[in-house]
């Protein structure tokens, strides 16, 4: 599987929300392609994109996939992409390194929400797209209906280029708009189908579709806007030309229909991703900076410096670390040393592959603009760039992707199985950029961080699928803290006689609130040797040790300062473990008396939510205790900024989608700690006893 020119190379990703049949449909194209013998099916586990074990069982993609095919004389690189909110990070990525995209419609369900945001994604990445309406044989489908809702929710107007025949059980076939035939399908999902008279019912639908689709063909060109003024027909040369520069440059998205599962219009959209979709060589230039200088330099393909883009890695249990890579300049062969310019690393590339989903094809050569895999690279991560000449290396700025928005602590069934745990993490982490591993070092918990519930639930699946582990999920525990607003004084006396030598510390401390962030203070201001020099650092690590488990529920207190000014010492019986202890004692004495409080963690949050839902976020937010600092409107609906204890948002993330039907997003960062009001405190201090039972 080889091309000849950069030109005809054509990589696109398919893209929608989860379920619209983004999978199918790259089945059939591989049917039809000769790249299978049958179509896969994704609800019987046939698909041979979807072969992860997770997403057979839960029927979904979670990690995009690649598939290398043939067509009339070119190589087409086909991204099969997650579609569920949870996994969309996954999409972004993909988006990276392709030209154009395939945007799948459901003709039942319209476009939802994840459909708006890979839609926005690709409009980042500047993408060329087409649109797919799909399950045009369901019940409820409806073509005119999904092209309305295209037009409402994208803000563009959708062209046709194919009308369906019939509706829901009875449709049978497709009309071409360009050529002005009609194709009919046999009831069986063979790659075949047969030349028919447009319905008589349809010659007035098609005649006035037509009519729009060149006239907007007319817009992208002076010599054509005379001609359809004037009357004069267009050849179809002139209507491929000008749906082509309409589709690169994005006058107008053009739209196909179809069925996946019956396999109509899968041949139409490969030859509309040929004639219509970018090649390397169009508005598909990436730009990269120089390592050294860090000057931005624009990625030819016909450079024959190699440089290329690790967009994807996989983990598998038998071939070891898969790093997927499209290449933006120069060509690579078997057995060649390569520069890792983001690890400042040689690493090996020995043998190359093509994919077609779960298949790996070996190749010799792969040249710019191709998209193809090697495994066993040693320091290579996801967004690292590979370049064939270290003096003049560039890098390509990785994906910038939203953080992780739900978190829970982590805790293996078995102890035995605790390092087991953290090697599998750390291997999925390499995988998937989306999920974050910490150790609270307040709570010693070991936090999962993902980008929701499912999203979580997947990771722990694969933790027992792939590595034989088994973990629970328990809700992470809010980092309160403690502080002191009064000064307060007192004694710490530890005096012990049990026969023969016996324990004697006495120290006299005065406590005061230091600056919020200050930390502890532990002054020394002991004179005439009433406690010996060499005791000191056992009162003040006393002190510390005391504070990590405070004095109101058993969090550490912070910013205060601890002044030692008085005490007493036996020559025989005193010690440093004596002292460490009536240091103890002191501070839980003194820091009773000087007004304690529980403080809470306060967040920033960033919510970018629709208009109509905006109302319903914002009582949200005042109900968790929230502050909401400012409103902005957004292009596509608003952006809420504001503040809200963490205590208050530990499940956001599933509370946030029912209110907005999905389509709304948020980020959070840690702000600062404030003093929690009283009904906190008490259901705090509850738990607290609660847990220490």
């Amino acid at each position: 599987m080889q091309v000849d020119e950069v030109k005809n190379i054509r990589n696109v990703a398919f893209i929608s929300h989860g379920g619209a049949g983004k999978t199918s449909l790259i089945e059939a194209i591989l049917f039809n392609a000769k790249a299978t013998k049958r179509i896969g099916s994704v609800d019987n586990g046939t698909s041979i994109m979807d072969f992860d074990p997770v997403e057979i069982n839960r029927k979904i993609t979670i990690n995009p996939k690649l598939c290398s095919i043939e067509w009339n004389k070119h190589l087409l690189n086909l991204v099969d992409t997650p579609g569920y909110g949870n996994f969309l990070h996954e999409t972004k990525s993909a988006l990276s390194a392709v030209g154009g995209a395939v945007v799948i419609a459901s003709a039942i369900s319209g476009i939802k929400a994840e459909t708006e945001r890979v839609w926005n994604f690709a409009d980042d990445f500047d993408l060329a797209k087409i649109i797919f309406v799909n399950k045009m044989d369901k019940e409820r489908a409806d073509f005119y209906r999904t092209l309305g809702d295209i037009e409402q929710s994208f803000g563009i107007t959708p062209i046709p280029l194919y009308l369906p025949i019939g509706k829901e059980e009875s449709f049978r076939g497709i009309v071409d708009l360009i050529k002005q035939k009609a194709y009919e399908y046999p009831s069986e999902p063979t790659a075949e189908f047969k030349e028919m008279d447009i319905p008589a019912d349809m010659k007035e639908a098609v005649e006035s579709q037509r009519n729009k689709l060149l006239e907007a063909i007319s817009e992208t060109d002076d010599e054509l806007i005379e001609k359809y003024l004037e009357g004069e027909e267009f050849s179809e040369e002139e209507i491929l030309k000008g749906i082509r520069e309409a589709t690169i440059t994005k006058r107008f998205i053009p739209v196909i229909c179809g069925s996946a599962v019956k396999n109509v219009g899968s041949k139409f959209l490969l030859e509309s991703i040929i004639d219509f979709m970018p090649s390397p060589l169009e508005r598909e230039q990436k730009v990269a900076k120089n390592k050294k200088t860090g000057e931005e330099v624009m990625l030819d393909p016909e450079n024959k410096d190699f440089v290329a883009y690790v967009f994807k890695t996989f983990i598998d249990p038998f071939s070891g670390k898969l790093s997927i890579f499209r290449v933006y300049s120069g060509e690579i062969t078997n057995d060649t040393d390569v520069y890792n310019a983001s690890k400042d690393e040689v690493e090996k590339i020995t043998q190359l592959y093509l994919l077609q989903g779960k298949n790996f094809v070996k190749t010799d050569k792969v040249v710019a603009g191709q998209i193809a895999m090697v495994n066993k690279l040693k320091f290579t991560e996801t967004f690292d760039t590979l370049c064939s000449n270290k003096k003049e290396s560039c890098i390509i700025d990785p994906v910038p992707l939203a953080e992780p928005v739900l978190s829970f602590s982590l805790v293996p069934k078995s102890k035995e199985d605790e390092e087991k745990v953290s090697t599998g993490l750390h291997r999925l982490m390499e995988e998937d950029l989306g999920i974050r591993v910490t150790r609270d070092e307040q709570t010693g918990e070991q936090i999962l961080s993902g980008m929701g519930q499912m999203h979580i639930e997947v990771v722990t699946e694969k933790l027992k699928k792939k590595f034989n582990v088994d973990v629970d999920l328990k809700t992470p525990k809010v980092p309160y803290k403690e502080t002191i607003k009064i000064s307060a004084k007192g004694q710490g006396k530890y005096k012990k006689q049990s026969g023969g030598r016996g324990q004697y510390g006495d120290v006299w401390i005065e406590m005061e609130p230091n600056e919020r962030g200050g930390g502890i203070e532990f002054i020394d201001k002991i004179v005439g040797g009433v406690i010996p020099k060499g005791y000191i650092p056992a009162v003040e690590k006393g002190i510390r040790e005391a504070a990590l488990e405070g004095v109101l529920a058993g969090y550490p207190l912070i910013d205060f300062k601890v002044t030692l000014y008085d005490g007493s010492y036996h020559s025989v019986d005193s010690s440093e473990m004596a002292f460490k202890i009536a240091a103890s004692m002191a501070f839980k004495k003194v820091a009773m008396e000087a007004k304690p409080v529980l403080l809470e963690p306060i967040v920033n949050m960033d919510i970018f939510v629709p208009e109509e839902t905006v109302g319903t976020v914002i009582g949200d937010l005042n109900s968790r205790r929230g502050r909401v600092q400012n409103v902005e409107p957004q292009t596509t609906g608003q952006h809420i900024t504001a503040q809200v204890p963490m205590g208050e948002i530990l499940k956001y993330a599933p509370d946030l989608r029912s209110m907005t039907g999905g389509r709304g997003m948020f980020t959070i960062e840690f702000s600062h700690y404030e003093e929690a009001p009283s009904h906190v405190v008490e259901k705090v201090k509850e738990q607290s006893k609660v847990e220490q039972q």
